[in-house]
């Protein structure tokens, strides 16, 4: 694959299936995109890729990477940006270990991750290693707000060909359990300032010992900003509450966070859980685990891996088990539970995939039960909440009928919650957190016990107003329902409505929105798309994340083939490419069985628009042909049946692409606007044709035995490139300049 620095389009290198995809994909994407010379590069956002870049000075010239990411982060604040973003694994601690290990493994001198950091090198280090963690990709390409919504064919595709939706019934017991106080939500404060000031974090120990917590904060004038904290009291004597009511339902116990992308707080939240439902070990072996290392921030599978040498432990650990209530099992066959790893309970994933499946999830006896959905924050669990009971009421949705939601994301600059990983702290002791302004003046302070988070989020108001007139166009294009979803009784929420009234105002739009808190806008929106009509969701950064995973699993099945436009503020384009929460079970199946069923539709929905952009920003007809003829291509993949199927013996990935490629140069060839890639893509279409049942056969050739990748976060390239190509004859076609 090229990589050059002055590619008109940058496609984005990552992990897990979505990479393995691009192996096969990229390069017809490059030829076809060469015969209109236009120049696809890429950059390496990988985890693996992350981690030898932040240790780059370490290595010997041989292994030294470009930080890539940086790059990017420059490129996205240029108006000539054109990056097709794949999605990238937002590691938790656990992730990164193992990257790490791989890395280690394959030769390359990085250092191991310090738990407990000592020595300043080791602090150092740890800075490093947090600093590649968690949402360490998007708050830096995210320099605009998101346009999301379902290609138009395929919705179309989705409603003919509708899903298989588990059956909710009135009685069903699945419910949200959320916190009633003390949580963000509860003692959330904000302000817009009205000025420019330099902030700082400082904490006050109860015996008057000053710290600095954060220091040089700069905000602009016009910038919202929040502080909150998560009583630690109060979350664990929630937790409590929670896993004997669980137990005395004889329910399943789940818990679902954002430990990935909310990267400080959420996996604090998740190891108190961890350490609330194993509290009689901890009480009895606490000293000892914490000497094995041990750490409930990192999951169940990490703390048993530690402790399997200690009987008293493990015996200790089966008997509290066998005592709490049965837990909600990743996968039941394996005996992954919901806490065994954070990055398994991805909120925005898990959520809908329960509520698909008619509020039911697996028990570790391997059947299906009613759950417990435990979501600490209630922040935004109303959203939840309220889809579940509606469910209930109802029925199911039935997606031949639904309408769509679209989604107006707040998420430009670092916006909101996802950009406060640098100014989220565990409390160390009693005392109080003041935000200051200028060295003088107290904007915030919070009262803070040991165990308490406590966090400063900001949005700054160019990307408020922004999004608010991006909001503004896209109802004018569609016409349909649009709602701000916004809480007034929510500290954050009514500052932003101040900015929403003013420029629905400006714009003379004032008709056309609504303004509801998320739990009303749910129910409303639910009951529009169960009609068949259309709405569009207006969002802070967080929901944005939650909503374009639950609406388009409800209406497509999956969140992956979702149209992802992100206008970037300077005038540039960023088009993402949807989830990849299935990623691994992907790649899983892949190295067993050779059969990779990755559908790679949000790829070719975002490719369209990257190609139409650069028609219209460089004024290149040709990018508006190939733009155009992907379309019709995407078309034709969904109407044919050559999306990849589940299992092997079915079409997979690669097998798509061959026919995206036969597609896609059977609608260039049709083309009369541009004689000379008519010829080039005839010539294509021939011989694509001619050989498609030695190509067929090619590509097929040892399915369903295992393959080897060597390695996972860091494959071998030659390898990758034998498994995600075995067709000669198609390579021939496609490799040709």
């Amino acid at each position: 694959m090229i990589k050059e620095t002055t590619s008109h389009i940058i496609y984005t290198k990552v992990d897990e299936a979505p990479e393995l995809a691009s192996a096969s994909l990229l390069p017809i994407i490059q030829r076809f995109a060469s015969a209109a010379n236009i120049r696809v590069g890429t950059r390496d956002i990988s985890l693996a890729g992350r981690i030898l870049a932040a240790f780059s000075d370490r290595l010997p010239q041989m292994q030294k990477q470009d930080d890539d990411l940086a790059a990017l982060g420059l490129l996205v604040k240029s108006p000539r940006a054109n990056v097709i973003k794949l999605p990238n694994i937002s590691a938790s601690v656990p992730q990164l270990l193992a990257a790490i290990s791989e890395l280690q493994q394959q030769g390359y001198s990085i250092p191991d991750y310090p738990e407990n950091p000592q020595t300043s090198d080791e602090k150092q280090v740890r800075k490093i290693f947090d600093s590649v963690k968690g949402s360490a990709v998007n708050p830096v390409l995210r320099e605009g707000n998101s346009d999301r919504r379902a290609a138009k064919a395929v919705k179309a595709f989705a409603k003919a060909n509708p899903h298989k939706m588990g059956d909710w019934r009135a009685d069903s017991r699945t419910h949200v359990a959320t916190m009633s106080n003390g949580d963000f939500f509860s003692n959330e404060v904000s302000q817009t300032l009205t000025r420019n000031c330099v902030a700082q974090i400082v904490f006050i120990a109860s015996d008057g010992t000053q710290t600095i917590l954060k220091d040089r904060l700069n905000f602009e004038v016009g910038t919202i900003v929040d502080t909150t904290f998560m009583s630690a009291k109060a979350l664990d004597t929630f937790i409590d509450e929670e896993i004997k009511t669980t137990a005395s339902q004889d329910l399943l116990f789940s818990v679902h966070l954002k430990a990935t992308m909310m990267k400080v707080s959420d996996p604090i939240i998740f190891g108190r859980v961890i350490k609330r439902f194993l509290f009689p070990v901890f009480e009895k072996f606490g000293d000892e685990m914490s000497s094995l290392g041990v750490n409930p921030n990192s999951g169940l599978a990490d703390l048993l891996s530690r402790v399997k040498e200690n009987s008293k432990i493990t015996t200790e650990i089966n008997d509290v088990l066998n005592d709490r209530p049965p837990l909600y099992m990743v996968d039941s066959e394996q005996g992954i539970t919901n806490l065994h790893v954070p990055s398994d309970v991805i909120i925005d994933a898990s959520m809908p995939a329960l509520i698909r499946a008619g509020g039911k999830g697996w028990g570790p006896d391997g059947k299906e039960s009613d759950t417990v959905c435990v979501i600490p924050d209630s922040s935004y669990a109303p959203v939840y909440k309220e889809t579940i009971n509606f469910f209930k009421k109802n029925g199911k949705l039935n997606p031949a009928i639904a309408g769509t939601v679209q989604n107006v994301g707040l998420m430009a600059q670092k916006a909101e919650e996802y950009g406060s990983h640098p100014t989220t702290f565990e409390i160390q002791q009693d005392g109080q957190v003041s935000v200051i302004l200028d060295h003088t003046t107290v904007l915030t302070e919070h009262s803070v016990e040991a165990g308490d988070i406590w966090r400063l989020a900001s949005t700054r108001k160019a990307p408020i107003e922004d999004w608010v007139r991006l909001a503004i166009d896209r109802q004018r294009s569609e016409g349909c329902e649009a709602i701000f979803w916004l809480d007034s009784n929510r500290s954050h929420d009514a500052e932003l409505i101040k900015y929403v009234n003013a420029g629905l105002e400006k714009y003379g739009a004032f008709n056309k929105f609504k303004i509801m808190a998320p739990s009303q806008a749910t129910r409303i929106t639910l009951e529009t798309i169960a009609q068949g009509k259309n709405s569009i969701a207006v969002t802070g950064n967080v929901l944005r994340d939650y909503l374009t995973d639950l609406f388009p699993i409800l209406e497509l099945a999956t969140s992956a083939k979702m149209l992802s436009i992100v206008k970037l503020m300077q005038g540039g384009g960023l088009f993402e490419t949807g989830a990849g929460g299935s990623a691994p079970k992907h790649v899983q199946q892949l190295l067993e069985e050779n059969h990779l069923r990755w559908d790679s539709l949000g790829e070719f929905c975002a490719l369209a628009e990257s190609f139409k952009f650069l028609a219209d920003v460089q004024n290149n007809k040709k990018a508006g042909i190939l733009g155009e003829a992907v379309e019709v291509a995407t078309k034709m993949i969904l109407n044919n049946g050559n999306s990849p199927g589940r299992k092997v013996g079915q079409p997979d990935n690669r097998d798509s692409h061959y026919w995206f490629a036969r597609y896609w140069a059977e609608a260039l060839a049709d083309q009369n606007d541009d004689n000379s890639l008519s010829q080039e893509f005839t010539s294509i279409i021939k011989v694509l044709s001619d050989n498609q049942r030695l190509i067929i056969d090619e590509l097929t050739s040892g399915r369903g035995t295992p393959i080897d990748l060597g390695g996972y976060y860091h494959p071998d390239p030659k390898k990758v490139a034998s498994v995600m190509r075995p067709s000669t004859s198609l390579n021939k076609i496609i490799d040709v300049r």
